[in-house]
Order: C-alpha cells, then structure tokens, then sequence
C-alpha cells in the first residue's frame, strides 16, 4: 500500500489535448503529442509557485514594452518588481514617471530577468548593467520585447541562439552581433530558456507564450480573456523546443 502510495506519477505538461488528462508510470514522451513528460508533484509546483521576474527599466522605455508582459505577468500570479541602474525615477517616453523598486546594486535574485525597448542603448551600452545582467547566477529564463533584445545580446546570452526584435532594428542585430541567429517576420523566438519578442505589442504575445509553457495553455487563456486580448493567436512565434504548449 504504501509502495503504491509513493510511486511517482508522470504527466504532460497541459497542451490542449486529451493526453493532458493522462498518467504514465515511467519518464519519457507523451505518446500522444510527444512532449516531455514530467512528475505530476514537479507540474503542481510550477502551477502553484509565485515565480520572481525582475523587469528592468531603463530611461525612455517604451510604456507598451514592459507594462503589457506585467499584466500578463501579475495576472498569472508572478512577483514582479523593477530594477534600474539606480533608485532614480526614470521617465518613460517623456510620459510616465517610474521609481524603481530596486538598483542593480541591491535587486534580488530572480528566476526570469526581462528586458524592454525604448532607448535601449541606456542599458546595453552601460557596461556596469552588463556586468550585473553577467553576474545573475538563479536566473532560469531570460525574457526581452522589441530592442531589449540588444541587451541580452551585449550579455553574451543569445550568442549561438536564435532571436528577433524590433522590426527597424532588426538589421542592426544583424550586423552588431553575428553570433545571433535573427530571425524576421515572427512575433516570439523560444530557445528553451531564452525567449525573445518583436516590438511593443508582441510582447503580451511572448509574456502569454510565457504562461503557457511554465503554467499550461489553460492559464494563459484565462489571461487572454481577462486582459479581453481577443486577438491572441496562441503559438504564433518560433518555438525551437520539444517542450511545446500547442501541440
């Protein structure tokens, strides 16, 4: 009995299918959608984890950037909180006045560092933010919109991956960065832990990718719904893993 009770159940990560409501007694893929299984115990804890995700902020972000992915984000249950260079308010597109809960002296660890467009060059030309986003050892997913991309690629972290951004600087990566794969005409790329999205808008659509890989496509249909996103064609990026949440 207790042999029984102990055994470690295997289930698919949900995708939509008949084969979410599935268990298997062995590690492996699903036989239905072939995705890689995973103990139910591990599943219950990333559905039920409050995940941390630092945003960080640089002067004249772009609002779209960062606030749709922190809707999606604080819908879905995750803590997120800022970061800057310093503790200064910054000023975003000459608008919107930000005070950063932390500087990149005193920001907690994260398991997800996002980065955002809108004068970009404010944080991938700083070499001490480099230093840091380099310096971050818990960080499990790395997550940018529009030329936030820049920064990640400064970081070394998109060397030998596959990204996009912005679609007027998407020659600029191009050419600063050979070691990237870029990719046009997509809204998200996903590396397995490196996702990167195009401009403003597309990054609701990466943040809900998001969702959906670490939480199930379920949850992130009920962000959709109550952000009334109805727009939102699930899966309409570039997923260059087995883990997806589509299929």
């Amino acid at each position: 009995m207790n042999a029984q009770q102990n055994k470690t159940v295997y289930v698919c990560p949900p995708c939509d299918s008949a084969c979410d409501y599935k268990t298997f007694d062995n590690h492996g893929k699903c036989n239905v959608c072939n995705m890689e299984l995973t103990t139910k115990a591990e599943l219950e804890r990333i559905k039920n984890s409050k995940m941390k995700i630092a945003f960080y902020l640089q002067p004249g972000v772009e609002v779209l950037d960062f606030a749709g992915p922190m809707e999606v984000f604080a819908y879905a249950g995750y803590e997120v909180f800022t970061v800057s260079e310093t503790k200064e308010p910054i000023l975003s597109q000459g608008i919107l006045k930000i005070i950063p809960d932390y500087s990149i002296k005193d920001a907690p660890e994260a398991e997800i560092l996002a980065f955002f467009g809108g004068n970009a060059a404010n944080a991938y030309q700083v070499e001490e933010v480099i230093d840091w986003v380099k310096a971050q050892k818990e960080i499990a997913y790395y997550f940018s919109v529009c030329t936030g991309a820049f920064v990640l690629a400064e970081a070394g972290i998109l060397d030998g991956n596959t990204a996009t951004t912005f679609h007027g600087a998407l020659s600029d990566l191009e050419k600063n960065y050979p070691k990237v794969n870029v990719k046009r005409n997509v809204r998200f790329v996903d590396n397995g832990t490196v996702i990167t999205t195009a401009g403003v808008s597309a990054g609701i659509d990466g943040a809900l990718h998001m969702v959906a890989k670490l939480q199930g496509l379920e949850k992130a249909k009920e962000v959709a719904f109550y952000m009334e996103y109805d727009k939102w064609k699930p899966g309409e990026g570039l997923i260059l893993t087995n883990k997806n949440p589509y299929k």
